[in-house]
C-alpha cells in the first residue's frame, strides 16, 4: 500500500524556538518512515508582512539548513521555496475567484493581525488563505499538520475544493487535518499563559535551537514557575506544567516515572535536569547546522533537485484546474 502523502509548509519569517521544534519539526522528521512529506518553505506568504529583502534571503537559506541540520531528510522526502515554483500563486489565482468574500472576511488570523497592525493592511495578508489552499491542493495532499491558528484555513482549503469539484469536474484530493498527539503546544518560559513565540519580546521567553548552553540554562533557571513544593503534572500549575510537558517530550520517560524522580526535590533541581536534556537534545542539531549552513553549494543542490522533484506534480494539477475553468 502507498504512503499517504503530507504536505507541510514553514514560514522563513525567524529561529525556529523550541516550541516549533517540539511542535511540528520533530514530528516532520519521525514521520518520514511513515507517510510521503512534501516540506515547502512558505517564503511568499512572508512578505504579507514587510521583510527586509536580504534579510528574508538570508533567513530562507537558514531555515532550510536548520530543517536538514534537524533530519528532514531529502532522500526519503521533499524540501524546496514556494517561490521557486510559479504554479502556487497562479492557482491561488483560480481559488480566489472561487472564494466568496463573506468566507474570506471569516478568516480569525486576518482580523487577529490586521488588528494587531491596523496600518500595514494588504491585500496579501486578506488573501493568505488562498494562497495556502493552492499550496495543500496542488499535490494532491492527503494530510496537512495543523495547529489551532490554521484549523479555520484547511477548512477553507477543504471547502474551496469540493465546491470546485462539484462546479467543475474532479480536480483536486480533500485533505485532511493531521494533529499531532505530542508537544503541540510549548508555553513561553516567561509567561506559560501564552504559547511560545519567536516574535515576543521577552529575553526569556524562547529557547531557540541555536541557543548556547549557557543561554539555555540561564533562560530555564529564570522560567517561571509557583510558590507550591511539589513536582507534579498539574494543568493548574501552568509554569511547571510547562517545564514538565517540555522534560516528558524529550526524554519520553512516563509521567509517573518522572514524578518519582523529583519526589522530595525542588524546582532548582528540575530546571538544571531539563536545561541539561534539552542542551543534549539541540547539541547535534546545532554542529550539524553549522556544517550544512557553510556549504551553499550543497544547500543550492537540495534545493534544485527539491523543485525538480515536485514541479511536475504541480504543473499537472495546475493544467487540470485551468482546464476545467476554461483557460488556455
Amino acid at each position: 500500500m502507498s504512503k499517504k502523502l503530507v504536505f507541510s509548509g514553514i514560514q522563513p519569517t525567524g529561529k525556529i524556538h523550541l516550541g516549533n521544534y517540539l511542535g511540528a519539526v520533530k514530528n516532520w522528521v519521525d514521520s518520514q518512515e511513515i507517510y510521503e512529506n512534501i516540506f515547502c518553505i512558505v517564503n511568499s506568504h512572508a512578505i504579507t508582512i514587510y521583510q527586509d529583502p536580504k534579510e528574508l534571503k538570508a533567513k530562507t537559506y537558514e531555515l532550510v539548513a536548520m530543517l536538514l541540520a534537524c533530519g528532514i531528510d531529502t532522500h526519503k522526502s521533499s524540501l524546496f521555496i514556494q517561490s521557486q515554483i510559479d504554479e502556487h500563486p497562479a492557482l491561488a489565482w483560480i481559488l480566489d475567484c472561487n472564494i466568496s468574500m463573506g468566507d474570506m472576511s471569516r478568516m480569525t488570523q486576518f482580523k487577529d493581525k490586521s488588528a494587531k497592525n491596523p496600518k500595514n493592511i494588504n491585500v496579501g495578508l486578506f488573501n493568505y488563505p488562498a494562497l495556502m489552499a493552492a499550496d495543500i491542493l496542488l499535490y494532491q495532499a492527503d494530510l496537512v499538520p495543523v495547529g489551532e491558528d490554521q484549523k479555520q484555513h484547511l477548512e477553507l482549503t477543504r471547502n474551496v475544493a469540493e465546491r470546485f469539484n462539484k462546479d467543475y469536474g474532479e480536480c483536486f484530493k480533500i485533505p485532511e487535518p493531521l494533529i499531532p498527539k505530542v508537544g503541540a503546544r510549548v508555553m513561553g518560559l516567561d509567561d506559560p499563559e501564552s504559547k511560545m513565540s519567536k516574535s515576543a519580546n521577552g529575553a526569556n521567553h524562547a529557547i531557540f535551537l541555536l541557543d548556547s548552553p549557557d543561554e539555555i540554562l540561564r533562560k530555564i533557571k529564570r522560567a517561571t514557575t509557583d510558590s507550591q513544593s511539589t513536582i507534579v503534572f498539574d494543568e493548574s500549575r501552568a509554569g511547571l506544567y510547562n517545564l514538565l510537558s517540555i522534560y516528558e517530550v524529550l526524554t519520553q520517560k512516563s509521567r509517573e516515572s518522572i514524578q518519582k524522580s523529583f519526589e522530595g526535590k525542588g524546582y532548582g533541581d528540575l530546571k538544571i535536569a531539563l536545561a541539561e536534556v534539552i542542551i543534549e537534545s539541540l547539541r547535534p542539531i546545532r554542529e550539524n547546522y553549522q556544517k550544512i549552513y557553510a556549504d551553499k553549494a550543497f544547500l543550492e543542490q537540495i534545493l534544485t533537485q527539491g523543485v525538480e522533484k515536485v514541479r511536475p506534480i504541480a504543473r499537472k494539477t495546475y493544467q487540470k484546474a485551468k482546464e476545467c475553468v476554461g483557460l488556455i
